[in-house]
């Protein structure tokens, strides 16, 4: 372990579990997440299921692996988009300045002035359930951070004596955004997008919970806690699985994200 930045070697071992369960879980395992089988109804966990089974009689394990690739998949397309969409309208709002940056700022503040997670409920109810939906909700909730950041490095980047360097030599705006400050944009929005994934985790769940995000069956760590709720007193293992896959994945993104913040700080 990295003695001078634990929170870097923790959060990436945990985020690394969490990637390959998802993406070589589904793979490997030869339990249908999907399958019925009444005769194991709330089966307490044993060697056969790690995890036990749901009131259905599905295997628990397997949805949460399952849960896994839905979840991390939701959150990196949310966040992908949010910081594409976000970044461009930051980034051109600083290039272009005066008034344009202003109007755009001002669009920018009266989003942020909804609590975040009102909107994208309000949204996910309109929409209606659906994974594309649930998607759309949670970004219409997301991108304005990324704007809010890209542009003020922007301002900062812009006004750095190796750019105005580079303006002086005769360099075209497009060669300074893509040879001088998108490079060291990355630090800064890497630290967003870990944290930004962490929290989209938690939105994905909440909304599913509630019944606006991944439609069941499909195996959603979310929804889950909803079904277990229920069966809380007799069966306590529908509820934890799902709640400490939800608490260490977000945990994960947390510590590296905190990690790599330090990690950039110290180049600085």
């Amino acid at each position: 372990m990295n003695r001078r930045n634990p929170s870097l070697t923790i959060g990436a071992a945990l985020v690394a579990i969490l990637t390959l369960s998802a993406i070589i879980g589904p793979l490997a395992l030869s339990t249908d997440p999907l399958a019925i089988d009444l005769g194991r109804a709330l089966a307490a966990p044993s060697r056969s299921h790690w995890l036990g089974c749901d009131a259905l009689g599905r295997d628990l394990f397997a949805r949460i692996i399952w849960g896994a690739r839905l979840s991390l998949g939701v959150s990196t397309t949310v966040v992908a988009i949010s910081l594409a969409v976000g970044g461009l309208i930051g980034g051109a709002a600083a290039l272009a300045g005066g008034w344009v940056d202003g109007l755009v700022m001002r669009g920018v503040d009266i989003v942020m002035a909804f609590p975040g997670f009102l909107l994208a409920i309000a949204l996910a109810a309109i929409l209606g359930p659906g994974l594309v939906d649930l998607v759309i909700a949670l970004t219409a909730m997301g991108w304005t951070g990324y704007a809010r950041l890209v542009r003020g490095e922007v301002l900062s980047l812009r006004e750095r004596e190796y750019v105005e360097g580079a303006r002086a030599l005769g360099a075209r705006p497009a060669r300074l955004l893509l040879q001088h400050i998108v490079p060291a944009l990355a630090g800064p929005v890497t630290v967003q997008a870990t944290f930004g994934i962490g929290g989209i985790i938690i939105a994905e769940a909440a909304l599913s919970f509630l019944g606006l995000g991944a439609r069941p069956p499909t195996p959603s760590w979310g929804n889950m806690l909803d079904a277990g709720r229920t069966f809380i007193l007799v069966a306590p293992h529908l509820t934890t699985a799902p709640g400490v896959a939800i608490g260490l994945s977000v945990l994960g993104f947390n510590l590296l994200g905190d990690g790599l913040a330090q990690l950039i700080g110290r180049r600085r």
